[in-house]
């Protein structure tokens, strides 16, 4: 199955943007159309479990990423990931590095990252909802967790909406069609000799801030930038300025990126 995408713009360069996990391409409705004028080829999608995409097979999403370039022709892509997004970019562009130009890595996941104490009581609290049918309750638990204090109410409402849908899929799909293949270690993080721009957010989740430390230290050319309004979805919660973040890290020559 090749997942459901846009395009738009037709530069020589191309830019893939993967959603968080609790929304699904349209997070991107904000960057899209600027980062296409500023002259790349960008491609959004919906993983798989997520917006359009059903859970139709038991899948990878790195994978699944792989295979939409190589059904687009696009030979080597900088990736933008969102959380979960950023978490599926990392292990793709670990497995294959000839395919990443670059990475810009919003408040992201990491393979192998350990949970806190308090993360997994919040996972705990999600599951006990969704086991006793509570999606609402489940869907408004994210909503309050993951938007930082810019998000107003239109924006928690696409939210609700996009972690609704995701439930809806995710839920009716059998569980031996979900991921559970191995991601890259560590060490293959290490050797990701790419640009890289690690995006955190001052009001986001402890988790995702030791991540963000982390990763600025373990890739050999990232950058950090820690941003003092953010929360998890900066790119929802002040959409231009993260327009503008985005292009101008992508529009920078190789040599003069992070190092």
């Amino acid at each position: 199955m090749t997942l459901l995408h846009d395009v738009a713009g037709d530069g020589p360069s191309a830019v893939v943007l993967l959603h968080s996990g609790v929304c699904d391409r349209r997070m991107w409705d904000g960057q899209f159309a600027h980062l296409a004028e500023a002259g790349h080829r960008v491609v959004r999608c919906d993983l798989r479990g997520f917006g359009e995409s059903p859970v139709d097979a038991p899948h990878h999403h790195g994978e699944d990423v792989l295979a939409l370039l190589d059904a687009l022709g696009i030979e080597r892509a900088a990736l933008v990931g969102s959380s979960f997004g950023g978490r599926v970019a990392l292990d793709l562009a670990a497995r294959h590095p000839r395919r990443v130009s670059a990475l810009a890595l919003l408040c992201a996941g990491m393979p192998g990252h350990e949970p806190s104490e308090d993360l997994r009581a919040w996972g705990g609290r999600e599951d006990a909802l969704l086991e006793k049918g509570d999606i609402d309750g489940a869907v408004a638990l994210n909503v309050d967790t993951w938007l930082g204090p810019e998000a107003g109410t239109e924006t928690r409402e696409r939210v609700r909406e996009m972690q609704r849908r995701a439930f809806d899929l995710q839920l009716a799909a059998p569980d031996a069609y979900f991921p559970d293949g191995p991601e890259a270690d560590a060490a293959a993080l290490a050797g990701i000799d790419v640009p890289c721009l690690v995006v955190s957010g001052a009001h986001d989740v402890a988790d995702f801030r030791r991540i963000a430390v982390r990763l600025a230290g373990l890739l050999p050319r990232a950058r950090h930038v820690e941003l003092d309004w953010a929360g998890h979805l900066p790119a929802l919660e002040r959409p231009e300025e993260t327009a503008a973040l985005l292009a101008g890290f992508l529009a920078a020559p190789a040599g003069t990126r992070p190092s």
